[in-house]
């Protein structure tokens, strides 16, 4: 199977715009590409009728600007014409060719997760975005920090986006790490991301066990290696001193302890005092 036959009509039409935003064509009538081809004319005579006049669309907007143009059926033609006027000679072709690798290394977001070590592969669903930056990223497509950062790269300076999204962008632009540390589960000051800042988003927030279960998967060597230290007889009160945040160590000792005795770890006797006395009480009823 061609790479082009793998792709949905959406991706195709994603990576068609994006290569043609930078073509010297963008503003020829479609018409005249039309011809130019000498295949099918592109039906609408508009002058305003150009590749500029669609590209900064999703392929769903694409389709609903077109039916109410009268032309339901033309998202795909306009796709073909446009990836057909790309391939027209080798400068075209090698650009459709080269977009997606040329934007891959331009992408600063991506550098900025490369030198903060944030991996590309995170999912967004253990994040502290908001519900409606979630719906938005779902909407989108958008699974993990790494599509996000290519979203963000390509998505067109005419939308205008809020909310968590655009601070998760802006921090990631300009690193900023107090900012990142707000929305994904960032320590500032180090680098990677760490299983106790996740359990403390996720516990503020309210979220389902689910998600807090997905947390200790996502980070099962972080798990293993603080239970070793507990059972060696390391300090869980320092441990989560990190959070530098009384009630988010509340929150995270209430989920980790339960864990710490499932697994058969004790926690070392001079915890017994204080918050860790009271919540061994707490889960001892």
């Amino acid at each position: 199977m061609t790479d082009s036959a793998s792709k949905t009509p959406a991706q195709e039409w994603d990576k068609v715009r994006a290569a043609f935003m930078s073509s010297i064509m963008v503003d020829t009538s479609l018409s005249s590409l039309a011809q130019n081809l000498e295949g099918p004319d592109w039906p609408i005579k508009d002058k305003g009728e150009t590749p500029a006049c669609y590209i900064d669309l999703s392929y769903e907007d694409l389709q609903a600007l077109l039916a109410q143009k009268g032309y339901p059926k033309h998202a795909d033609i306009l796709v073909a014409l446009l990836k057909d006027t790309l391939s027209f000679d080798d400068p075209f072709g090698d650009m459709v060719q080269h977009t997606e690798a040329s934007a891959e290394r331009d992408n600063q977001l991506l550098k900025n997760m490369a030198k903060l070590e944030i991996a590309e592969a995170f999912p967004i669903s253990l994040t502290a975005l908001n519900s409606d930056a979630l719906d938005f990223c779902r909407t989108e497509n958008m699974s993990t920090l790494g599509e996000f950062a290519r979203f963000a790269q390509n998505m067109s300076q005419n939308v205008i986006v809020g909310g968590d999204f655009r601070k998760l962008l802006n921090a990631l632009s300009h690193i900023d790490e107090k900012a990142l540390g707000e929305v994904i589960p960032y320590r500032p000051g180090s680098k990677g991301l760490h299983l106790l800042e996740c359990l403390a988003q996720a516990e503020s927030a309210g979220d389902t066990p689910e998600r807090t279960q997905a947390a200790f998967v996502q980070f099962k060597q972080e798990w293993e290696a603080l239970q070793r230290e507990v059972e060696a007889g390391g300090d869980l009160a320092r441990i989560l001193v990190v959070l530098n945040d009384a009630e988010a160590e509340k929150r995270v000792a209430a989920v980790i302890l339960p864990k710490l005795e499932v697994a058969g770890i004790g926690v070392p006797k001079k915890q017994k005092s204080g918050l860790f006395g009271a919540l061994s009480r707490m889960f001892s009823k």
